[in-house]
């Protein structure tokens, strides 16, 4: 079972560090095999769902390296959160797309959510929740989360100018600090 196990987390590194080096369209099965000197059919017997698989796994851990980070900057409050959100989503843009931008079978803000996911929205949530005063902090945690979001995005698409990139996220803590009664 070790063997087994240690197989799959030496599948998911690989697809992982490909990602990092050349994007997820450079990760296939193929590709992957011949990486790691495993054959497709053992990869296959790992992942059954083949990428798709591999890279929910690879999301998962980045959820599971993520809510660590997060948890850790908690202390910083929102602005702190924040800050350590982007800085993530800069450090790991392969993982980070993995977890929120490329289509993926894991379920979000559902009841059969992975553990691990909804940990990360409860990080976010406890930095809202101090701050929404009669708001329902559920909601607004969606919404400061989705801003993070929209602003990494288009950060990393050059959409948005380098040079205001800090002022950004101070605006984003700002107004998600003022409560909201």
């Amino acid at each position: 079972m070790r063997d087994r196990t240690e197989r799959g987390q030496r599948i998911v590194t690989a697809a992982r560090q490909l990602a990092e080096a050349e994007g997820w369209d450079a990760v296939t099965t193929r590709r992957l095999a011949a990486l790691i000197e495993y054959s497709q059919p053992v990869l296959y017997s790992h992942f059954p769902g083949g990428k798709d698989a591999i890279m929910a796994a690879a999301a998962l851990e980045g959820f599971a390296e993520l809510v660590s980070v997060l948890a850790d900057a908690r202390d910083g409050g929102l602005a702190g959160v924040a800050r350590a959100y982007v800085d993530f989503a800069e450090a790991k843009p392969a993982l980070y797309d993995a977890m929120f931008t490329l289509a993926s079978e894991l379920p979000f803000a559902q009841d059969d959510t992975p553990e691990v996911m909804k940990a990360n929205f409860a990080e976010l949530l406890a930095v809202i929740e101090p701050v929404a005063g009669t708001q329902d902090a559920g909601p607004l945690t969606e919404v400061f989360w989705s801003t993070l979001h929209g602003l990494v995005t288009l950060d990393r698409g050059r959409r948005l100018s380098p040079e205001h990139r800090d002022e950004r996220l101070a605006l984003v803590v700002a107004r998600f600090g003022t409560r909201a009664d």
